[in-house]
């Protein structure tokens, strides 16, 4: 048996048991593993981005490459195609809002372009997208006339809900279409329209509805009648009015007005001749000579 050399340690220094101990935990291991490969990488990248010739050629390239991604055939919009609207509105839209094309769909903003088409007092919305067929698609949810409004700057077409269309040179342009006039009449379109379909039975007699004071509505007949209504429930005391036309044939008499602004009573108003001929009847009643 050989004797053991005097003073030889097995065990590990004390600088190689630190040195282990330090490679066993977690970040020295990634700072190993990772840190030192991305460094080896990351530094000459560094030291190559510092010339700005270099930046340069970089972005250039970058930019060359993401242009030839957007022009491929298949990003490519070549047409635009309107539905949903009237024809001439259509070609007015088509040649109002320009959309140069071909162009990439990359390149397209479709919200700022929607906002073009709804930006047009005939259109109540846009939905627009690209197809397969590399066209732009463009629905328009057109407003229709309901109503035609006459206020002291001229003649409108408005839709049920009071938004103005276009501008009419004349009444007869759109005679179909009832007429409502005064300032802010438009804005109680939809009451209008509650009261002209109320007014049925008299849609022959009618001429249109006047806004008097922005708070309530005169409805206008033929013979210069005319109906005042209240501010509050208009239609109910329309209907009123047309329950004691029905029961004493009271709008076919020669009265002017039929005033139902006071809940608990209607009063009438008749015309001069009919008041004229009223006073020679109390004359002659008084036993007054002509």
């Amino acid at each position: 048996m050989w004797p053991m050399r005097r003073g030889a340690d097995p065990s590990p220094s004390r600088l190689t048991y630190r040195l282990q101990r330090l490679w066993l935990t977690p970040v020295m291991r990634a700072l190993v593993r990772i840190g030192l490969p991305a460094a080896a990488i990351a530094v000459p990248v560094a030291v190559h981005l510092v010339d700005a010739d270099n930046r340069a050629a970089i972005a250039a390239q970058a930019a060359e490459l993401r242009r030839a991604i957007e022009e491929r055939p298949e990003f490519m919009v070549e047409d635009m195609q309107i539905a949903g609207a009237d024809r001439a509105v259509g070609n007015a839209l088509a040649a109002a809002v320009a959309v140069d094309l071909p162009a990439s769909s990359f390149h397209l903003d479709l919200e700022a372009l929607r906002a073009e088409f709804e930006a047009f007092d005939v259109v109540r919305s846009a939905d627009l997208r690209i197809t397969g067929a590399r066209e732009l698609q463009v629905t328009i949810r057109q407003r229709e006339p309901a109503l035609v409004w006459r206020d002291r700057t001229g003649l409108f077409l408005v839709d049920p809900e009071g938004h103005a269309i276009a501008w009419l040179d004349s009444r007869t342009e759109r005679a179909d279409l009832p007429l409502i006039v005064g300032d802010g009449a438009a804005d109680s379109a939809a009451e209008a329209l509650a009261l002209l379909e109320a007014a049925g039975p008299l849609d022959e007699r009618l001429r249109g509805l006047v806004r008097v004071g922005e708070r309530r509505w005169d409805l206008m007949l033929d013979r210069d009648q005319r109906i005042r209504l209240p501010a509050e429930e208009p239609v109910r005391a329309l209907q009123h009015a047309l329950a004691l036309d029905d029961a004493r044939d009271l709008l076919a008499r020669d009265i002017h007005d039929l005033d139902l602004r006071l809940a608990d009573r209607a009063t009438v108003r008749v015309t001069a001749d009919a008041e004229q001929q009223m006073r020679q009847m109390r004359r002659l009643n008084s036993g007054e000579s002509n």
